[in-house]
């Protein structure tokens, strides 16, 4: 079970992801998160050096696609500026969020990096599926009230993680 908590990398933020490296471990695609990972909670503004990493990621060939707990307008918005599939409402870690955009990007998987700043929702979701996982820190420390409490379990979670050498 802790195995599936753990990423296969560990990254300050989104522009830290090496294009390059995802493209040599034979990625084809790129599963988001929004809130806290793209964006600051409850921001419509992405920072323009996200913006750009996004396109230079979408140029280089991967495929882009967004999943998110958070409600249908505002993933559809920020999806729609980038021409990607999406799921809202996902109830991550659940799977079906992450199969329904893997399935719109036509790729399987072993294909897909996920990447996100939960370890039980986006770590824990793509790790069930055999992703691989890319762990960032969230970009502010405004969060949605469960996800507050869902970071002391993280905490926890982390400190017995790293107890056992697995991160």
């Amino acid at each position: 079970m802790l195995q599936l908590l753990c990423p296969r990398l560990m990254v300050n933020s989104l522009l830290e992801i090496d294009i390059t490296l995802l493209r040599q471990q034979g990625i084809d695609g790129i599963v988001l998160d929004l809130d806290n990972t793209i964006l600051p909670w409850d921001s419509a503004e992405i920072c323009p050096e996200a913006a750009i990493w996004l396109h230079r990621a979408l140029d280089s060939g991967l495929k882009a696609g967004l999943v998110s707990n958070n409600r249908q307008r505002r993933v559809a918005e920020f999806a729609s500026q980038f021409a990607i599939p999406f799921a809202a409402r996902a109830f991550k870690p659940a799977s079906r969020g992450f199969q329904q955009v893997i399935a719109e990007m036509n790729l399987t998987p072993d294909q897909i990096a996920v990447v996100g700043d939960q370890l039980f929702t986006d770590i824990l979701g793509g790790n069930r599926l055999g992703c691989w996982t890319i762990w960032v820190k969230p970009l502010s420390a405004r969060e949605f009230i469960g996800t507050k409490v869902t970071r002391q379990l993280e905490k926890l979670a982390v400190r017995v993680l790293q107890s056992k050498k697995m991160i």
